[in-house]
């Protein structure tokens, strides 16, 4: 909030107070401070106050100051005994008085300055400050641009502007606006605002579509706002950001409410410079008349006992004649964050002391007696102290985060109506925009999810709680020029009916339902585009927005990315991508086709596995199963034979389809020709993305010529090995042509919208229009009505099926069925060696020639060669089951013995 001059007046001042200096010796009088060193506890302490006792702000800070003082020094806890002496001089809203007061200071032995007021004296005297060592502390200076880096010894004890305008940017941001208008105060208060302003908006993905300002006060007349406000009128924008002060601000309010732009439609926030006017009043304002439905922000100050008791003393401290605002009890702690960083100092050891600069001293000549300016020898340590402090003040935590800015910038969102204020949320740069308090939130996670920035209802200008849409078409009912291709080929998207201004077609019927969703009346006029030869140039089409030719494209326009650097798109109401089409032939069922739907590498591992497989199963069935016994001949006719029994006994091959073209990367690959329809951009996509060669691209103007140069083919003048177009276009042909196909998926992802300038607010209320039609079914009716295909489509749904199957694709099944199998012939193989180890053990005879080893193998291959009798195993295995017995019997000694009986029943 800012009440003082511009920059140059200040200048101005600046060199007339020199003049003064010089002419009167106003310095000549003044005694030279010494550099002396008093105890550390000094009895009294000077601090000074520059600000304007006559603006809004000031009336309130110099109430408050008074008020901190007295608390201060009646609290013996703080300066444990020393007084704070606060002298106050009135800047007077000039810049040239401001600087006279703020160099009286210079002249005795003050240690800081709360002050001064506006951010245009800021930037002039923490110059001085710094050459001076004597802390700047303002309560009200909120330029983004005083950086701690160039000012070290200005201490801001408010919010930032950086953060109020993040604030307003996030307020455009969650009502879905994204243009606004900036009127500002014309100093650097107002301009380096509306800076900020912009980068926050741009981070939300908005802008300032038109900024103008306001001249220094004295300046400006009633006239000169009606022209600004009659400029602002004429914009498309209706999002007015206005950061001003009390004069010009009042001002531009009450011009608005007569130029009938406080009406319906509009949109007003204003920065915390109302909010500070509003609240300062000793009751309700009338001219709050003018400005009903304004949002407004205040910088927010937490709720405490402390703050509530300090309203209640107000009335009996101003005796009623205006009320607290937020910058009067950032004043009011001003002074306590000096007063707690002295106690602070006075505890290190420091003392109050000052010295002569040695360049001023020397610089004599002349009667302007700058040796009587002197440096505060504390200043550095007191400024760490200053920055180091923390307490509760009436306004919340005070606390300086590295960036020297105090912690939790907070703000309300209030807004104004007949009435009075009414908050409807909150801002902070912790969580965005709330409902709830701050303070609160401070204790959960920051959470900033679209779901969680909410606000209460807001009654906008016209007194109504519908969201205003933001923006108008300029100047009133212009009527807008829409270009429409006139196309000669596929009708039912776009036609233009010969004779007269209707144009008509799937792609028509769409925008106009969206348009008619629309809460506002939009005048238009279709102009077709092109010859009525042959289809037009979709990229010239798209280009005429750029050149001012036409404000709209509607039509079959494909959204791809070198369209969308000149222009922007809305939602697509349907998808479209490339395809390839290629006739087919049709393969009777023949001794041969079993073959096709493997590739070679992908039979030869079938054919070694189905032998691998019958060699197993010989294995496991040799000795015991008859078929697979014999002489070696038959053995090996018989694995031959079971392998490809199975390999053949699934196939009952039917009719198949078949073409030499698999899709987009075989057909890139060879040389033949290729055909793209008239006016779209395959052409180009297939030149400059794919590199394929102009000369093999053939331009087609129709289905019937798509169909002929299909059938003739890449052999014959004219034809075409196939044929890419876009899917819309490509589902309408195939309606109609059931002896094509398409090959391979779409190789590009696009959609269908319509074109509109940069930045153009209608096109993102068509986008949502047709995100309706999609949802309530309309664009469906809408496709049926125009794209409905005949029997044949059914059929043409299915794509070319004649694509191979390799090996990668059933590797995993090989895999399992070769872990079975040779687990399987493992366990038979131990089997077989337990067996053939008993053989062994009943043999005796291990006579013959060759090694004891040979002998062995040749006698295991020979029991694995001799197939096992069934009925003498039988026999051996009742045998083992029948049971035994002992019989006593007598000798011929006549000794009883025991012999063992074998049950034969």
């Amino acid at each position: 909030m800012e009440n003082c001059l511009s920059f140059k007046a200040i200048m101005k001042g600046v060199w007339l107070l020199f003049l003064f200096v010089f002419n009167y010796g106003v310095f000549a009088n003044v005694a030279v401070a010494v550099s002396t060193n008093v105890s550390s506890r000094p009895a009294f302490i000077n601090i000074g106050g520059v600000f304007s006792f006559d603006s809004t702000i000031g009336k309130v800070a110099k109430i408050a100051l008074d008020a901190a003082v007295k608390d201060v020094n009646s609290d013996s806890s703080v300066l444990k005994g020393t007084k704070l002496l606060l002298t106050m001089q009135d800047s007077n809203c000039s810049g040239f008085t401001g600087i006279v007061e703020v160099l009286k200071f210079m002249e005795t032995d003050t240690v800081a300055i709360i002050g001064p007021q506006s951010s245009v004296l800021a930037h002039l005297i923490s110059h001085v400050a710094n050459e001076l060592q004597v802390p700047l502390i303002s309560f009200s200076a909120t330029d983004p641009t005083l950086s701690s880096l160039q000012f070290p010894f200005f201490v801001r004890a408010t919010q930032n502007d950086l953060y109020q305008m993040n604030a307003v940017a996030e307020i455009v941001s969650h009502y879905g606006w994204r243009d606004v208008i900036a009127i500002y105060y014309d100093d650097d208060y107002g301009r380096n605002g509306i800076a900020a302003l912009g980068e926050g908006l741009a981070r939300n993905r908005c802008r300032i579509s038109y900024k103008v300002g306001i001249p220094p006060l004295q300046l400006v007349s009633h006239d000169d706002i009606t022209n600004i406000l009659v400029k602002v009128m004429s914009q498309e924008s209706r999002i007015i950001v206005l950061h001003a002060n009390r004069g010009s601000g009042l001002m531009v309010f009450s011009v608005a409410k007569y130029l009938g732009m406080m009406d319906a439609g509009f949109v007003w926030i204003a920065t915390d410079w109302l909010s500070s006017v509003l609240d300062s009043s000793s009751s309700h304002p009338s001219f709050t008349m003018d400005m009903q439905g304004v949002i407004v922000l205040r910088q927010h100050t937490a709720d405490s006992r402390r703050k509530r008791d300090f309203f209640s003393r107000w009335n009996k401290l101003s005796g009623g004649s205006f009320g607290l605002s937020s910058y009067g009890l950032y004043a009011y702690d001003s002074v306590w964050l000096i007063a707690h960083a002295l106690d602070a100092y006075f505890e290190q050891g420091g003392t109050i002391s000052f010295s002569n600069d040695s360049r001023l001293t020397n610089a004599k000549d002349g009667k302007l007696h700058l040796e009587a300016m002197s440096i505060f020898d504390g200043g550095k340590l007191l400024l760490e102290n200053i920055l180091r402090t923390q307490f509760i003040g009436l306004t919340g935590p005070i606390h300086f985060i590295s960036d020297r800015s105090l912690i939790h910038p907070a703000y309300d969102v209030i807004n104004v109506f007949e009435t009075g204020l009414r908050r409807i949320g909150y801002w902070s740069n912790y969580s965005g925009l709330s409902v709830i308090p701050p303070e609160t939130l401070y204790m959960r996670p920051p959470n900033r999810t679209n779901e969680n920035q909410k606000l209460y209802t807001v009654i906008w200008p016209g007194d109504t709680v519908q969201k205003p849409r933001g923006w108008v078409f300029p100047n009133g009912a212009k009527q807008l020029l829409i270009g429409v291709p006139n196309r000669v080929s596929f009708r039912e998207f776009v036609t233009h009916v010969k004779g007269t201004d209707i144009m008509k077609g799937f792609c028509i019927d769409v925008f106009t339902a969206a348009v008619s969703l629309l809460p506002y009346a939009v005048p238009y006029k279709f102009i077709p585009f092109g010859d009525g030869h042959r289809n037009p140039s979709y990229s010239e089409l798209v280009k005429s927005i750029t050149t001012n030719k036409f404000d709209a494209v509607v039509g079959d326009i494909a959204i791809f990315t070198n369209r969308t650097k000149a222009v922007d798109f809305t939602q697509p109401f349907t998808e479209s991508g490339l395809v390839v089409v290629v006739p087919f032939k049709k393969l009777s069922s023949s001794g041969w086709s079993f073959l096709r739907p493997f590739t070679f590498e992908m039979w030869s591992v079938t054919c070694v596995f189905f032998l691998f497989v019958g060699a197993v199963v010989w294995i496991l069935e040799h000795k015991q199963n008859s078929e697979f016994r014999g002489p070696p001949r038959k053995q090996l006719i018989t694995i031959l034979w079971f392998s490809f029994s199975t390999l053949f006994f699934a196939h009952r091959e039917s009719t198949q389809l078949y073409s030499p073209i698999k899709g987009i990367e075989s057909l890139r690959r060879s040389d033949e020709p290729i055909g793209y329809q008239v006016g779209s951009f395959a052409e180009q996509y297939l030149i400059e993305e794919l590199h394929i060669s102009k000369s093999r691209l053939v331009a087609l103007g129709s289905p019937d010529e798509y169909a002929v140069s299909l059938q003739r083919g890449p052999k014959k003048k004219g034809g075409v090995a196939a044929v890419i177009d876009e899917g819309p276009y490509v589902d309408h042909f195939l309606s109609s042509h059931c002896k094509f196909r398409t090959v391979g998926p779409e190789f590009t992802k696009n959609g269908w919208g319509f074109a509109f300038p940069r930045d153009s607010a209608l096109a993102v209320d068509i986008s949502t229009a047709i995100l309706t039609l999609s949802e309530n079914g309309d664009l469906q009716k809408i496709h049926d009505k125009w794209l409905t295909r005949p029997a044949c489509t059914l059929e043409s749904i299915a794509e070319l099926e004649s694509d191979r199957l390799h090996f990668m694709s059933f590797w995993g099944l090989f895999l399992t069925c070769g872990i079975a199998l040779f687990v399987a012939l493992l366990i038979y193989l131990l089997q077989l060696c337990l067996k053939f180890r008993k053989h062994l053990s009943d043999e005796t005879d291990f006579t013959g020639q060759g090694s004891l080893l040979s002998r062995r193998l040749h006698k295991f291959l020979s029991f694995v060669d001799e197939k096992e009798d069934q009925s003498t195993n039988k026999s051996k295995r009742r045998q083992m089951e029948t049971p035994a017995y002992d019989e006593e019997i007598d000798d011929d000694s006549g000794r009883k013995t025991k012999r063992r009986q074998v049950d034969q029943s």
